[in-house]
């Protein structure tokens, strides 16, 4: 299934500076193998050493955090859009 990516200026230079890539997948799990077999290094920054999300980056399948979901899990239909988001904090 091919969905599109929408990637964050920080994670650019592992896209040659593509704001939006293609993948397939179909889980969210699967659709990261495959953004890392084609921009090595990426995954590592969306995942943590063991494998989960990173606590400040947030993942949307469409409009719904994965979060919220099935985590890795969540199924990414044909045509979804996921969108990677580095959480903002401030004071």
């Amino acid at each position: 299934m091919s969905v599109s990516v929408r990637i964050p200026t920080i994670l650019r230079t592992y896209t040659g500076g593509e704001s939006e890539v293609s993948a397939e997948g179909g889980t969210l799990a699967e659709v990261l193998d495959h953004l890392d077999t084609h921009y090595s290094g990426i995954k590592g920054r969306i995942l943590d050493e063991g494998g989960g999300l990173r606590r400040f980056v947030n993942v949307y399948v469409g409009n719904d955090d994965v979060r919220f979901l099935e985590n890795l899990d969540t199924v990414t239909p044909d045509g979804t859009q996921i969108s990677v988001i580095p959480a903002v904090a401030g004071g």
